[in-house]
């Protein structure tokens, strides 16, 4: 089997890669396995140093690395240049934080001695999505590798040229051969990778169909699973707020990516009194966003990562308006390019309110109270993360506990930040990346009891 990367600006074909065959693959599952052992005993302070260089290997290839983000996925070249640095910091990040997490934990019993180990526990298997191809490799793999346990990427099929850079990124930091490496594999070898008896745990991000496939996978051969899936997010703005810095920070939150993010705002919840002020300034702000070549650096919005995606996009769009939702901007497609695109009047049981919008799709939905506000954002399957902008801070903090999700951000957009602990809820999966609960996911957390 064959696979072609594409550029979705332009269609031309930026790579071909040749799978593996069964033979191939579990000759890397092997090889995983043998390397856990000497990997798995090398001291932390070898490990920590080898994810320095890992860091240092990202920033002096920035422009490399960046470059094939975009051409394989679309990313406009500026903020595949940010992705490729923050991966970065995440290195710096565990490679400086791993010891304190790693250290034993001492638990007073009536033991003359008692602690819990954080051991790791084999080999790690990842389904990685396109969207931030080396981002999310990375927030698995820093934490991942640096607590002992060795990694296997199974990357979506139109970045592999990006997997392939990301194994460069280990070999060319000095990792041993087998602690991380890449497969070119079709998903119908999901199931004899997880099977094998290398790999201890899986980590999915990816769709909702996806993550649910997996963890009957996991759960079918007992392997731990963390699942980082879709999201709905809503971005609630209340009658106090600055309407401007909502709006700076609502575009951002929806249009990063071209909108291809699971945690980027989808439903805009506005109350009544700021609807229309809101709405005159997020479309004047997002019409006056620069579409244009992605190996511009002044490119602000590129095409849709495959005309599927637009095209599914599109359905969306067109079934709202048939159910009522009102067209204030775009609204058209072409080829892989959707334009960035604002709806008014949405409601639940339209596409853009009950469905994950996967671009540049804004839905705006009125409500008549903080409330309803609140219980509006509720009514969705997922549960990434929750933005409220307001000038009552007080009051914002004592509606956190109202929100079921797995972040909640006042006057500010969801994100992912090495130091905080990123996942969800609900149909958005569960487990946590990042942060010290990102290193905990795959260890074994071991209770030594001692009596003298």
């Amino acid at each position: 089997m064959e696979f072609y990367s594409t550029n979705p600006y332009n269609g031309v074909q930026v790579g071909k890669y040749t799978a593996q065959t069964t033979e191939e693959t579990s000759k890397v599952l092997n090889l995983s396995g043998n390397a856990f052992k000497d990997w798995s005993k090398k001291p932390l302070s070898s490990r920590t140093a080898l994810l320095k260089n890992a860091a240092q290997v990202l920033r002096d290839h920035v422009n490399d690395y960046a470059q094939m983000i975009t051409q394989e996925m679309g990313k406009p070249i500026s903020e595949s240049r940010a992705e490729i640095n923050k991966c970065a910091w995440v290195c710096d990040y565990y490679a400086e934080n791993a010891a304190g997490f790693l250290a034993p934990e001492e638990i007073k019993t009536d033991a003359t001695h008692s602690y819990v180990r954080h051991d790791p526990i084999g080999s790690v298997f990842a389904i990685m999505p396109w969207n931030f191809p080396f981002w999310q490799v990375f927030r698995f793999a820093a934490p991942t590798l640096t607590a002992g346990n060795t990694g296997i990427l199974k990357h979506a099929p139109n970045v592999f040229g990006c997997a392939l850079k990301i194994e460069e990124v280990f070999k060319k930091a000095g990792y041993p051969k087998g602690v991380f490496q890449n497969l070119i594999v079709h998903h119908d070898q999901t199931e004899m990778i997880i099977a094998h008896d290398a790999v201890q745990a899986v980590t999915l991000t990816g769709s909702e169909a996806a993550g649910s496939a997996v963890a009957q996978l996991s759960g079918k051969y007992i392997k731990k699973s963390l699942l980082e899936l879709g999201g709905n997010n809503s971005f609630i703005v209340w009658e106090d707020a600055d309407i401007d810095r909502a709006v700076k920070t609502a575009v951002s939150a929806r249009m990063l990516n071209c909108g291809q993010s699971c945690i980027a705002a989808k439903r805009f919840i506005l109350l009544e009194g700021i609807y229309e002020e809101f709405i005159s300034k997020f479309k004047a702000t997002v019409n006056d966003l620069k579409v244009g070549d992605i190996m511009d650096h002044t490119t602000q919005i590129g095409p849709l990562a495959r005309k599927d995606l637009a095209d599914q996009l599109q359905s969306q769009v067109k079934r709202s308006l048939e159910q009522g939702a009102e067209l204030i901007l775009g609204g058209e497609q072409d080829n892989c390019f959707h334009q960035p695109t604002i709806l008014g009047n949405v409601r639940p049981g339209m596409p853009a309110f009950d469905e994950e919008t996967f671009g540049p799709l804004a839905a705006v939905i009125k409500a008549k109270s903080i409330e309803e506000a609140f219980e509006l954002s509720e009514k969705s399957k997922f549960g990434l993360g929750t933005t409220v902008f307001t000038k009552d801070i007080k009051k914002a903090m004592e509606m956190a506990e109202k929100v079921s999700d797995g972040a909640y951000f006042v006057n500010e957009l969801v994100k992912s930040d090495p130091r905080l602990p990123f996942g969800g809820t609900k149909r958005s999966g569960y487990g946590r990346e990042l942060a010290k609960e990102g290193m905990m996911e795959f260890v074994n957390k071991k209770t030594v009891y001692v009596k003298a």
